[in-house]
């Protein structure tokens, strides 16, 4: 694995940064619900699409704080996954993570994610650097 490890979620799957600053804009690569095993690597929860897509929220907080932002920073996101007759599902787990204004969000059906993920989750926050 490179670049900085996600706290809950282990490092990344890939060569790539977990999150990037870009000026005001913080930007997180996609978090998938997985948590560092016993040897470091990430393995997904246990649970399914439920646990996996609060434990992928939970994953895209922790990498936002890495550089001073937070979900009610959040201005864009972007939702994979695996099985789209689960989007209602996923609209009320979306209303229980942020309150109105919501993010504007996009939802994409993908064939499969990293290590058998069910859901993705990708953020752009709005920060400004103080």
């Amino acid at each position: 694995m490179s670049g900085p490890s996600t706290p809950r979620g282990g490092g990344p799957v890939g060569p790539y940064r977990p999150v990037v600053r870009a000026g005001d804009w913080v930007v997180t690569s996609g978090q998938i619900g997985a948590v560092a095993g016993p040897d470091g690597a990430p393995r997904l929860v246990e649970g399914g699409t439920e646990a996996q897509l609060r434990q992928a929220l939970a994953n895209v907080s922790s990498v936002l704080a890495q550089e001073g932002a937070t979900l009610a920073d959040v201005v864009k996101t972007t939702v994979f996954l695996v099985d789209m007759s689960e989007y209602a599902f996923v609209n009320g787990i979306w209303v229980d993570t942020w309150p109105e204004p919501r993010p504007a969000r996009s939802a994409i059906g993908v064939a499969s994610l990293p290590i058998g993920a069910r859901v993705e989750v990708e953020a752009w926050a709005y920060a400004p650097l103080a």
